[in-house]
């Protein structure tokens, strides 16, 4: 293996000299007042010399203005080849690209709007091949055949720990103060698969997580028993019987729940 060399270039001194030449080119495409002192020259090739000014723009502090200026064999003239301003050390720069799959949040997606899954996702596996066999359509369907692509492991540890850790989850106020958790509650729908213990879909209507995929261990004041079941820690008081009080009641008068002595002799008596 045999190492890279770099060739370095004499410095062409009559590109080197061109520091007025290639000020006023520099000036050509900058504002007045923009192109600040001489900061040195650079040998880029043979017979090209690039010069560099400060830029004083406010707006672009640390840049400067590069100038490449060259001549040809046996030519006394020296010409301008290019005008660029260049960032220098300390340059203010905008941050790396990031690619838009990267970038895309949650909601980000709009009516319309297409989201391509690569061929590398590590969130999916690939699927398996359709049968014809009708004796167990359910387990078919649950192992995912006939897709192209099913939810790998990792896939489903994420969402595991997005849906456990989100608004949805057990660590929120609204869990915090329910009366009971979800996997008790009867508009709890179980999921499906591997997550059918942890998870399910909200039913009730006036839940705020109707329809949302919740914890088991997620709760809400719309509990389907939550009028049954007491808070926990709070003791239901015992009934008062007054047994103390009495009813004023006149002279001769029979007693509540008497018979009349009348009414209560037996029959054929005379």
């Amino acid at each position: 293996m045999s190492r890279t060399r770099t060739r370095t270039f004499a410095v062409d001194q009559a590109c080197a000299a061109a520091v007025e030449p290639a000020r006023a080119a520099a000036e050509e495409i900058a504002r007045p007042g923009e192109v600040g002192e001489h900061l040195g020259f650079e040998s880029e090739a043979e017979r090209v010399v690039t010069h560099y000014f400060a830029c004083l723009d406010r707006a672009y502090r640390g840049w400067r203005w590069a100038i490449t200026v060259s001549r040809a064999s046996r030519a006394r003239n020296v010409t301008v080849s290019e005008t660029v301003l260049l960032p220098g050390a300390g340059a203010l720069l905008p941050p790396a690209w990031v690619p838009w799959s990267e970038r895309l949040l949650p909601g980000d997606l709009g009516v319309g709007d297409l989201l391509p899954t690569s061929d590398d996702d590590d969130r999916l596996a690939p699927g398996f091949t359709e049968t014809d066999d009708d004796s167990d359509r359910q387990m078919i369907f649950e192992y995912g055949l006939g897709r192209a692509r099913v939810l790998s492991a990792i896939g489903r540890d994420r969402a595991v720990h997005r849906w456990h850790a989100g608004d949805s989850g057990p660590h929120t106020p609204l869990a915090h103060a329910a009366p009971a958790q979800c996997s008790t509650c009867g508009f709890y729908w179980p999921l499906a698969g591997a997550l059918r213990l942890g998870f399910g879909v909200c039913a009730n209507e006036y839940a705020p997580d109707d329809g949302k995929v919740v914890a088991a261990d997620h709760g809400c004041g719309a509990h389907s028993e939550a009028a049954v079941i007491a808070p926990a820690g709070v003791e239901q008081p015992m009934p008062i019987l007054d047994d103390l009080g009495y009813d004023l009641m006149e002279e001769g008068a029979p007693a509540a729940g008497s018979v009349d002595a009348e009414e209560s002799e037996p029959l054929g008596h005379s």
